[in-house]
């Protein structure tokens, strides 16, 4: 095996190792008011929202994790089974070792023969360009491309990249690429001022993907061997800090919350702070390696029951009035927030 392709299981392998079944991604500093009137029917809620504008069935999607080996293409295979079952989207993890090695594409292209019609999200990082864009599109028949920033996993990385200009790169592709781009950071949380600067090249679609989750410092530490660069472990702000950061930019973007979703609620708390939709990886990663395709699609179909029940608990016909839950900030986040406004 290749080393490109060596480093795509390790990924795989340290994630699995590291997942915890709580984690603290700030989302348990929130609490949710109860609606004790909810005047609602069960058969009135629709969970539809929007995926970098396109429409989708439920709020939460298969998020970026592997591809590249032959264990990931089994990988792959098996959650677009999941995917392609409930309806739900699925993104790849990069395809920049595909666009290297032309024998490791059949563990991309995968996820489009077992996900027909569905939503497929392909996946490159910042440092490509347009061409390279244009081969990841075309791959995997993607409905949408995820650029990723992972500035701070390429720092920790080994073999990672020392150039981060990345500007150029994302403009040239928001404007000419026939698909939607969705801008994603790694598990770090997008900053406001980061905000800024992709609303000034045209960003529509960012993934804030904050930190709580999967950790790419702690994974890319993990490959160092005897050379810790441990100093990354708890950088970047946490999923509930980059939503309630991005809070002044919601009618700039459509935001998808990600970073250690484990539960329906930890979904509607991100919905209810501002976002779309939500990108799951590490709950889907471990169920499916546990539990295989069934029992990821049993997980799927029950967070999608448990978010309608939440829903009509909160007394809410759709995602936009979630928006209007009242809730309130531990004094720790309440402290954060007023910071900002500084």
């Amino acid at each position: 095996m290749n080393s490109h392709s060596h480093r795509k299981d390790e990924h795989v392998f340290i994630a699995e190792k590291l997942y915890q079944p709580e984690c603290a991604n700030g989302l348990e500093q929130i609490k949710l008011f109860p609606n004790n009137l909810p005047e609602i029917a069960w058969d009135e809620v629709d969970m539809t929202t929007t995926l970098a504008g396109i429409p989708i069935p439920a709020p939460f999607f298969i998020n970026a994790m592997s591809g590249g080996s032959p264990a990931t293409a089994k990988l792959n295979e098996k959650l677009a089974v999941a995917a392609a079952a409930t309806g739900i989207p699925m993104a790849t993890g990069s395809e920049s070792i595909a666009l290297k090695l032309p024998e490791v594409e059949k563990s991309f292209s995968i996820v489009r023969e077992k996900i027909p019609n569905g939503i497929v999200l392909g996946n490159l990082g910042a440092d490509h360009d347009l061409q390279d864009a244009k081969k990841a599109v075309s791959l995997l028949k993607a409905n949408v491309l995820e650029i990723h920033l992972n500035a701070a996993q390429e720092i920790v990385m080994p073999e990672g990249e020392r150039d981060l200009k990345w500007r150029e790169n994302i403009t040239k592709i928001i404007e000419e690429l026939e698909v939607p781009v969705l801008v994603k950071e790694v598990g770090f949380g997008i900053s406001p001022r980061s905000l800024q600067q992709l609303a000034n090249i045209g960003i529509k679609y960012v993934d804030l993907s904050g930190r709580g989750g999967t950790n790419f410092a702690k994974i890319e530490n993990q490959r160092r061997h005897a050379k810790e660069f441990p100093l990354l472990d708890s950088f970047g702000l946490s999923t509930a800090e980059t939503l309630i950061a991005s809070k002044p930019f919601q009618k700039e973007f459509s935001f998808t919350a990600s970073g250690g979703i484990r539960d329906a609620l930890d979904i509607i708390k991100c919905l209810v702070l501002g976002a779309d939709n939500v990108g799951i990886s590490g709950l889907f990663l471990h169920t499916v390696l546990k539990q295989n395709s069934a029992g990821l699609i049993e997980l799927i179909e029950k967070l999608k029951d448990q978010v309608k029940a939440l829903m009509v608990l909160l007394g809410c016909h759709n995602i936009a009035e979630l928006r209007h839950v009242d809730f309130s900030l531990s004094s720790e986040l309440y402290a954060f927030q007023k910071q900002l406004k500084k």
